[in-house]
């Protein structure tokens, strides 16, 4: 039996498989708790993009934050894709696995010198300028260097998207992007300085967005600045939509990502303009699930607790965003249902994976599934109560290799000093 809207696993003679590999040999292997990808899922994920954009100039640059395992960046980059960084420890993430420097985004608010120095040594496609302070930065970087900096400036458009408030960027009331009012002057500044060479206009408008009318009036309005500017004499070579493409979590309408893309091919056909995505989420969201085990089971008449060994330090989405994450049992077969709180080892009451969730009946010692991880799960994760990180895993068909290995508690204390 397949699992609801996952291509890639299903249920065989009653246990839970990740494409052709048995996930219940996975935790016997590794250990719990463990992340699990679907390398099948990436690539169909990142396919699916170029896909839909293919009729139009375009360039797909994978968001890194969502997910940096550099065997994971190292896919993409075989793949063909490009990279939004957003920090220099990024930058070097995708510089490790082979990245062409011409397919680098440099976004971000709050670039500082040195990651200035590096992404203009690297030869990157252009940086996504955030304010007239780091425009500056970047001119008296590159006049240091004696090179020109590739430019875009980031736009907020002020374009509300339904979504939760922590990703919401693209209004006024963020501290994303320059206000659209502010943007023709700061282009008019950054065309007069020899260091800088101009190269797009940008937007981001947040995460987790399912509906394709925010994306298309923030593209109205970074073209309708583009065309402005080239009449003036400012020439715009890239249209930079950012990313946030949701993806389903429970029982959402999907993005109808062929209909954002006829939307967009409507709108930039017979322009000069490359369309430049960054799809995170949309990648590696739905690819990835974290594998625990259940420690124990609380009971009483008011509240019932499933304790498993994984917490908020291993994936905090549930508890920083009252995210909804399937929870399934890597085994079939109990017919009881139980109501409770899927909650971690932590020293928090905030430590909880699912509230008030009907589950199968379960036991201490069985293995559950916690479904559409692989975005901002790891990435996210901290050593909280001294709690070394999961491993990472990596599945193709009925092979599967480690891509990260499990930290140690002494790992954890080798950088500290009495």
């Amino acid at each position: 039996m397949q699992l609801s809207f996952n291509k890639y696993l299903e249920y065989r003679t009653g246990k839970l498989f990740c494409e052709e590999t048995s996930l219940e040999s996975l935790a016997r292997q590794y250990g719990t708790p463990l992340y699990v990808y679907s390398q099948s899922a990436i690539l169909e994920n990142f396919h699916t993009f170029e896909r839909n954009l293919s009729r139009v100039s375009s360039l797909v640059c994978y968001s890194v934050k969502a997910n940096s395992n550099l065997g994971i960046l190292h896919l993409l980059r075989e793949a063909g894709s490009g990279f939004d960084i957003v920090s220099g420890g990024e930058l070097a993430r995708v510089l490790k696995v082979g990245a062409t420097p011409q397919k680098i985004v440099f976004s971000g608010v709050g670039k500082t010198e040195s990651e200035v120095d590096a992404a203009l040594a690297a030869g990157i496609l252009m940086f996504n300028i955030e304010s007239a302070g780091e425009l500056d930065l970047v001119a008296s970087r590159a006049r240091h260097q004696g090179c020109r900096a590739p430019v875009s400036i980031r736009i907020n458009p002020d374009v509300e998207a339904e979504t939760h408030p922590y990703i919401s960027t693209g209004q006024t009331i963020h501290k994303f992007g320059v206000p659209k009012e502010d943007a023709v002057e700061l282009y008019r500044r950054a065309a007069s300085l020899p260091e800088l060479e101009i190269r797009g206009v940008a937007c981001h408008i947040g995460s987790q967005i399912l509906d394709i009318d925010p994306f298309l009036k923030a593209f109205d309005e970074i073209k309708g600045l583009a065309d402005s500017l080239c009449a003036s004499g400012i020439s715009i070579e890239h249209l930079d939509l950012g990313g946030g493409f949701g993806i389903r979590y429970a029982d959402e309408a999907p993005l109808e990502l062929d209909g954002l893309a006829s939307g967009l091919e409507a709108r930039i056909r017979n322009t000069p303009y490359r369309l430049v995505v960054e799809p995170g989420r949309a990648i590696v969201g739905d690819a990835g699930l974290l594998l625990t085990r259940v420690l124990y089971v609380k009971r009483s008449p008011h509240k019932n607790f499933v304790v498993v060994d994984c917490g908020m330090n291993d994936l905090v989405r549930p508890a920083l965003y009252g995210s909804f994450h399937e929870i399934v049992p890597l085994r079939q077969g109990s017919d009881g249902r139980l109501c409770a709180d899927v909650v971690g080892p932590l020293c928090e009451t905030g430590d909880f994976l699912a509230q008030d969730r009907e589950i199968p009946e379960t036991q201490p010692g069985d293995l559950l599934a916690i479904l559409t991880a692989g975005a901002y799960g790891y990435v996210l994760a901290s050593n909280y109560n001294t709690r070394p990180r999961p491993a990472e895993v990596m599945v193709y068909k009925d092979h599967a290799r480690l891509i990260r290995q499990r930290e140690t508690v002494e790992e954890l204390l080798a950088r500290e000093n009495l």
